[in-house]
């Protein structure tokens, strides 16, 4: 039997000790494991474990529940999983929670589509409800997918950021920085959605390509008449022009500073000033600014105190300073200007052009800058404080960091937390209607709701009214899901102390925050700066941050583009312990491309190693054989060699570095255990009952199956407790250590290729592998293994030898890469053929000369024979030469 032989027949998922039978049916069997793990508590985190040094806590990202699971979910979540299981076998309490992000615009939109309503149609707290409603439908599903791709989560230890208890906390940390002075109500530009009618912050706009048209305006000078041209890609802010501006060193145009021009159609004056924001490179050199388009925009409103001129409402549409054209949205507000300014003589030119704007990253509509009254946290005036505290992360991979730096120097605004929807957390103020005051609700109130709770006060503290208006507005979802690890530790205020507490401080810091790239500025970055200003520390110890999944052709996955995977299409034809096997094949970080011949070859190692492990069982009946007083030198080599192989994949999952340990694993398992020791161990056991190699053949397989548990857990399950264990998980069982047992690792691995040469010689020459071998000469180390090869292999006399034998190496083949040899020499190809077949060529440095010409290394292939002058004949194995003598 090898191992890659399979027999027919169901496999038996009971856990019965009494081995493995028939072949492995992944369908069958991976369920039954997910619902013992669930009904089991396998993954349960012990609330007894109070050392911080003696567990490992995973700060996990809610998801947004408004779709379908897909395949960037199943990555993420099975990288997650592969630090908790690891982490809970190596002898460390696992805290792995998980929690749903169901508030804010996501959960409301998604509301709003099932059930074809809209939001304004309700009171807040009806709205909220039905919401909810929607949402748990939702999350039960997803709670179902997850579970279904055997992801360790402990699900007594789950939140959702719309509960109760999530809701304090929120209202919490907005009260706790309001009376640090690390909040401000301001009437001020902000970015809006109009499409979502709210303000957002400037983590939620994104760049995306739109058609446009670059419109030459002719402005008119009102003291000499003469035309001022501006380049424009937004006519329809043309009643909403509050000055124009030209670069103080602009010599064309420097006259102009000082006068005033008068705006086409709408026809109000507007200053000439002179600012160094102006790019001279861009358009005519001269700019009109209106309140607001841009960022620009509004630093010139607050730096020269330009007038206000609102031209677009909440709706994005039209008001009334746009005269004829008030109620139109803005596009088509655009382009009948355009038709009027063409008409009236003010359009000097129109060129259709493709450039980026902003968008709100949920609906993709293009934002605007209003002047609207929003709740802010300060952020700008600390961006060196939240530089350092990123720095005293460890970042898996390191160069993610740069992201991080990139995105705090970006920074811009200060993070506007209000939003103007009602599926959200409330903000807990009112305000008086007569002076103003904020009016905060106590703590022990909390959590409260001011539309439909009374304020904590009768009256104003300040002028004694008793008009007191509740805040309408609820937090933005991010001011929410920024205080994840605040919410896992069960951080609260303890009125009795004055003070905030944890229930678990033992959590906190978390050591690691996993996540994925794109949300390093939105998620990572504003937990940051909450957790931070609340406890003085940075929230976790480590972050390993994951790449996206892209389609065969390395480009997004989008509905549009039809190139979504579906996990579910997946894992009907792929057992979840092959995409678990996918899902370990890149670095942490980088994006990859989704490749089904990954999961083929990783459903090849499951039948790899149920297979073995039947074999291991057949060879040896029991699974604990004592070890001998001294072990073969094959037996011992073995054990050391896998000591090394414990101690590398220890060190790369503790450093993320999945794809490394996966490939290093598979390798020695496959290669040296399967290929060559079973194969051994096969022969010694069939021939003699050899206790070392029970005692070796046994320990190394009940060692491969905890290393190789946290990536294939199913399966490594099914055979654990079939075969050692019964009732016990492997999930819970110790990870591997290594033992005393040492060898010439290099000397094993030269003896080991010897024995599958030898076997390869048998099989070519059609003789048994009992046959006698009169006497073999191996050209290299193999000291301490000349027994196992003699014994193994049969072999009468074996002599090693150091230095090399007298090989000839000669060129049996130079073959010529055409798809760039023919492009790069056309016509001289058929020349080259002929030079290649007659040997009218010249090897030197790597590079080949032939028809007057030279090809560098990566545009030939050398294939070189090597041959044995000597007796016998020469069996090679690498590099190494075996000459069997008959």
């Amino acid at each position: 039997m090898s191992t890659d032989d399979a027999s027919d027949g169901e496999s038996d998922i009971s856990g019965a000790s009494d081995g493995l039978d028939g072949s492995y049916d992944p369908s069958e069997i991976e369920p039954s494991w997910q619902d013992y793990w669930i009904e089991q508590g396998v993954n349960q985190y012990d609330e007894s474990v109070t050392d911080p040094n003696t567990l490992f806590s995973i700060d996990t990202p809610p998801p947004t529940v408004s779709g379908n699971l897909h395949m960037g979910h199943l990555y993420q979540f099975t990288l997650q999983d592969f630090v908790a299981r690891f982490r809970r076998m190596h002898e460390e309490t696992t805290f792995f929670p998980f929690g749903y992000d169901d508030n804010g615009i996501a959960s409301e939109r998604l509301t709003e589509r099932e059930l074809d309503i809209r939001h304004q149609e309700f009171e807040r707290h009806v709205f909220q409800e039905k919401c909810r409603e929607v949402c748990q439908q939702y999350e039960d599903a997803f709670t179902r997918d997850v579970q279904s791709l055997a992801v360790s989560v402990d699900w007594e230890n789950t939140y959702k950021t719309i509960e109760p208890r999530v809701q304090r906390i929120s209202q919490l940390s907005f009260i706790d920085l309001y009376e640090q002075g690390r909040e401000y109500r301001q009437k001020a530009p902000a970015i809006w959605c109009p499409d979502c009618e709210t303000a957002i912050s400037q983590v939620e706009m994104e760049g995306a390509e739109r058609d446009s048209h670059y419109n030459d305006i002719a402005f008119t000078h009102t003291e000499t008449g003469e035309d001022i041209v501006i380049a424009t890609t937004r006519p329809e802010l043309l009643p909403a022009c509050v000055a124009m501006f030209v670069h103080p060193d602009d010599e064309d145009n420097e006259h102009l500073v000082g006068d005033t021009a008068r705006v086409p159609i709408f026809d109000h004056e507007v200053p000439i000033i002179a600012d160094e924001r102006v790019d001279m490179e861009k358009g005519t050199g001269v700019v009109m600014s209106c309140t607001f388009g841009d960022q620009t925009d509004i630093e010139w409103y607050q730096a020269h105190d330009l007038p206000l001129r609102v031209a677009i409402d909440e709706s994005g549409t039209m008001t009334d300073l746009a005269g004829q054209y008030e109620g139109l949205s803005t596009h088509e507000a655009r382009e009948e200007i355009v038709e009027e300014l063409d008409e009236e003589g003010y359009l000097q030119d129109r060129r259709a052009i493709t450039h980026d704007v902003n968008v709100h990253e949920r609906c993709e509509t293009d934002v605007e800058f209003l002047v609207t009254e929003q709740w802010y946290v300060k952020m700008l005036d600390k961006k060196d404080e939240y530089l350092q505290a990123g720095r005293e992360m460890d970042w898996y991979p390191e160069k993610m960091f740069t992201r991080y730096k990139h995105w705090i120097e970006g920074l811009e605004w200060d993070w506007c937390i209000s939003r103007q929807r009602d599926s959200g957390i409330p903000i807990p103020v009112w305000y008086c209607e007569d002076c103003g005051e904020t009016i905060v609700a106590d703590r022990e109130d909390l959590p409260t709701d001011p539309l439909s709770d009374d304020p904590p006060v009768d009256a104003c503290h300040d002028c004694g009214s008793e008009n007191l208006r509740p805040e309408e507005d609820v937090f933005d979802t991010w001011a929410t899901s920024s205080l994840t690890p605040l919410i896992n530790a069960g951080w609260d205020w303890d009125a009795e102390a004055e003070e905030f507490t944890m229930d678990r401080p033992q959590l906190y810091p978390f050591d690691l925050r996993p996540q994925g790239h794109d949300i390093i500025s939105f998620w990572l970055f504003h937990t940051i700066v909450k957790c931070y200003e609340h406890t003085g520390e940075v929230p976790f110890d480590a972050t390993m941050i994951n790449g996206m999944v892209l389609d065969e052709n390395r480009e997004a996955m989008s509905k549009s583009k039809g190139n979504v995977v579906r996990p579910e299409e997946v894992l009907d034809r792929f057992p979840v312990d092959a995409a678990r096997y996918w899902a370990a094949g890149t670095s942490i970080g980088d994006d990859f491309p989704f490749k089904e011949q990954d999961l083929v070859t990783g459903e090849k190692l499951l039948r790899k190693l149920w297979n073995a492990s039947k074999l291991v069982g057949h060879l040896v009946d029991e699974t604990e054989p004592e070890e001998p007083e001294e072990l073969a030198a094959i037996d011992e080599w073995l054990l050391a060699k896998q000591n090394a192989v414990i101690e590398d994949v220890t060190e790369k999952l503790e450093n993320y570095e999945f794809s490394k340990a996966r490939n290093q694993l598979r390798g020695f398992f496959w290669n040296t255990f399967c290929d060559d020791y079973l194969e051994i161990a096969k022969q010694r056991l069939n021939e003699t009952d050899d206790p070392s190699t029970a005692y070796a053949l046994r320990t190394a397989h009940r060692r491969f199956l905890t290393l190789f548990a946290p990536l294939l857990p199913h399966i490594t399950e099914e055979i654990w407790q079939s075969v050692y264990a019964e009732g016990e998980s492997i999930h819970t069982a110790d990870w591997p250590t290594t033992t005393d047992h040492e060898a010439d690792l290099a000397a094993g691995e030269t003896a080991t290729a010897v024995i599958g040469a030898l076997r390869r010689y048998k099989s070519e020459h059609q003789l048994p592998l009992n046959a006698e071998l009169d006497r073999v000469e191996v050209y290299g180390s193999i000291d301490g293994f000349e027994s196992a090869i003699s014994e193994v292999m049969h072999v009468g006399e074996l002599d090693a030898f150091e230095e090399a034998p007298d090989v000839t190496t000669e060129i049996d083949e130079i073959s010529l890469d055409y798809s760039q040899v023919g492009p790069k020499f056309g016509g001289k190809v058929g020349e080259f053929d002929a030079a290649l077949e007659s040997g009218e060529y010249e090897l030197d440095n790597g590079t080949l000369k032939l028809a007057g010409e030279e090809l560098d290394a990566d545009l030939f292939e050398v294939r070189e024979e090597r041959t044995y002058a000597g007796e016998g004949e020469m069996v090679e194995a690498d590099d190494l030469v075996v000459v069997v003598d008959t």
